[in-house]
């Protein structure tokens, strides 16, 4: 399926698409259980400019996360009684994408619900919202047309720090960091350390360990 050949959008340059584009925002899982462990959902999507969206790939992974006494799925289901999350079906042109991604070697293949997403936001002409780096690469490598942005995007773009103000989002990202295990792509560490402070990032396990330990590190 032939493919224009653009630019790949870097993790600094997604969040700007936010505001320069009425494309929905396709979110995976793993971006809703962070923006649910950030105790701020409803508000933090609700900020956003643009219809914020996921695949019927990712009720049912949440689903999965009951049995093991996890509540993702409950909030979310709020969070779509309320119209403030809207769910897609995957049309023809989608599943063709889906298909492409799911199939294969391990090394070249996504799961169900990040191959789903990026599927629909190629179908939508939206914003995929990964945070893995293996779908960064995939995306890069075969979608370099495709807008794609994490969940730290999310957490700090213009208007929904306005809304909540830098402190509450601070807290809503050592929150994601801290309940939801959010992973940070390497061009945002610098960001999140300056907005948590040094202190609650070496709490953070799923930052990497030379991370936490040079936020601990005195300036000289």
């Amino acid at each position: 399926m032939a493919v224009n050949r653009t630019k790949v959008t870097t993790p600094t340059e997604a969040g700007k698409y936010l505001s320069n584009c009425p494309s929905p925002l396709v979110a995976d899982t793993s971006v809703v259980i962070n923006l649910i462990a950030t105790g701020f959902a409803s508000s933090i999507i609700g900020a956003l400019p643009q219809p914020f969206v996921v695949v019927d790939v990712v009720p049912s992974e949440l689903a999965i996360g009951r049995g093991r006494g996890r509540m993702d799925f409950e909030q979310f289901d709020e969070l779509v009684n309320g119209g403030i999350v809207k769910v897609f079906n995957l049309g023809h042109i989608g599943m063709q994408h889906f298909e492409g991604l799911v199939i294969g070697a391990a090394a070249e293949t996504l799961d169900d619900g990040e191959a789903a997403t990026i599927a629909c936001a190629i179908e939508q002409s939206g914003v995929a919202y990964i945070d893995e780096r293996k779908a960064w690469r995939i995306c890069s490598e075969r979608y370099p047309a495709l807008r794609v942005g994490c969940t730290v995007d999310l957490l700090t773009h213009a208007d929904v720090r306005a809304q909540l103000s830098d402190e509450t989002v601070a807290d809503a990202i050592f929150n994601a960091l801290q309940r939801g295990r959010m992973s940070v792509l390497p061009t945002h560490f610098s960001a999140v350390v300056s907005l948590i402070g040094a202190e609650r990032a070496a709490l953070c396990e799923s930052l990497p360990r030379s991370i936490r330990v040079s936020a601990q590190k005195p300036a000289v």
